[in-house]
């Protein structure tokens, strides 16, 4: 998650000035949304299928009833879907509410049902991932390493050897790719060194399910985690890939859903959503990604040639990164922290942040650890298969506009 501005910040002269300045007239400006990795519009064909369920399908899946087994039949095919896409058992698949909690579960599980006492990740995870493995370590649950990264986001593999080396059994934490800055990380490497120190491995993919093939029959992982609503499916539901060689007990005891293994009703049309999403996602995948790389790499290209002293944060090479994420470091700007206010009025939607100035204010913890310049304000733009050129030139246009009305 991006930090956004605070309300006491806001100076209204300065407001009116930049309406003024820009004749935005509410009701002829676009509304260009580039914040697809926070969220992303639901799919038309997935709102579709759950509509569907929603008008027909009311039946409580724990019932034994004809609505009831018809409910539990919804779920199973979608189970069925997405171990299929991901090459998988549909006995490893455990729907949740989102990515948070498959993060908490494979973490909380993962560390107190296999007795793990030593836990790595980096700075650079999303909170619920760090906050989790910090809370267990107040307790003394466990100690706490974190891995090196460059300033790049980058992790080192090298650094990572040696601490597994220093302990008999280690549950190790790392994502996919950075929310922020899009930098990936070679998770079959990562694999492959956890299986060589008995290492449990899981790894937060919720920013790139549905963006890339995860081959599950192949890669060395114990737990996976996804969120439904950053690849076109809806809000509130998610899943998480537990291999069957872990054996772990609820996080969330109630009824004996999800075989035994999350208590709680099932969020029935998100799960025929998520499924169908996926299934969306698989299906077009490689020309969406060519397309959605086209546009990232133009709005670079054009950024640099029209804007002085911008700069891009984290990996920003086409098989390093992340091709629906683009994190543009602004130059110093009387803006500051104002700089996404600036372009929400514009009709921008994107998320920001700079790192921490220690002591002073709350920043971006990705950021801060690769050791981006607070004074320079960031930006995270990103895309989906819905943005088009266009949108890229009326945001690129707008951010040149305040750059140079803003100039120190």
């Amino acid at each position: 998650m991006m930090t956004g501005i605070c309300l006491h910040h806001i100076n209204f002269v300065e407001i009116y000035s930049f309406l003024h300045s820009f004749k935005i007239h509410s009701l002829e400006m676009p509304r260009v949304y580039l914040d697809n990795a926070a969220t992303t519009p639901v799919d038309p064909e997935v709102l579709k299928e759950m509509y569907k369920v929603m008008e027909s399908c009311y039946g409580n899946p724990s019932s034994i009833h004809g609505h009831g087994r018809e409910a539990r039949s919804l779920i199973e095919k979608a189970r069925k879907t997405v171990a299929l896409l991901l090459r998988t058992s549909p006995a490893e698949i455990f729907f949740t509410s989102g990515g948070t909690e498959a993060d908490n579960m494979a973490i909380r599980c993962g560390i107190i049902d296999l007795g793990i006492k030593h836990a790595i990740t980096s700075k650079l995870e999303h909170h619920a991932v760090i906050h989790t493995l910090e809370a267990m370590e107040k307790t003394g649950a466990i100690t706490l390493s974190f891995v090196d990264v460059d300033h790049k986001g980058n992790i080192s593999y090298e650094h990572l050897e040696q601490l597994l080396q220093s302990h008999d059994r280690t549950f190790v934490s790392l994502m996919h790719a950075n929310n922020e800055i899009g930098t990936m990380t070679d998770i079959e490497r990562v694999g492959d060194i956890c299986e060589q120190y008995n290492a449990i491995f899981h790894c937060d993919t919720v920013q790139t399910m549905g963006h890339f093939v995860h081959d599950l029959s192949k890669l060395k992982v114990h737990f996976i985690t996804c969120a439904a609503h950053k690849f076109h499916g809806p809000k509130g539901v998610g899943f998480i890939y537990v291999n069957h060689k872990v054996k772990i007990n609820p996080m969330i005891y109630g009824g004996a859903q999800e075989r035994n293994m999350r208590g709680g009703t099932e969020n029935i049309y998100g799960i025929v959503g998520l499924a169908k999403a996926l299934e969306i996602c698989y299906a077009e995948m490689e020309q969406h990604r060519e397309y959605i790389q086209g546009l990232k790499s133009y709005m670079k290209e054009q950024l640099e040639a029209q804007v002085p002293g911008i700069g891009f944060n984290g990996e920003t090479d086409a098989d390093k990164s992340l091709y629906t994420v683009l994190n543009v470091a602004f130059p110093e700007l009387d803006l500051g922290d104002m700089l996404l206010f600036n372009l929400d009025i514009a009709g921008i939607s994107a998320s920001g942040g700079s790192a921490c100035s220690s002591g002073t204010n709350i920043g971006s913890h990705v950021l801060t650890a690769i050791g981006a310049s607070p004074s320079r304000p960031s930006v995270r733009f990103s895309f989906s298969k819905f943005n088009t050129k266009e949108d890229i030139d009326y945001a690129v246009a707008k951010v040149k506009d305040i750059c140079t009305v803003n100039a120190l």
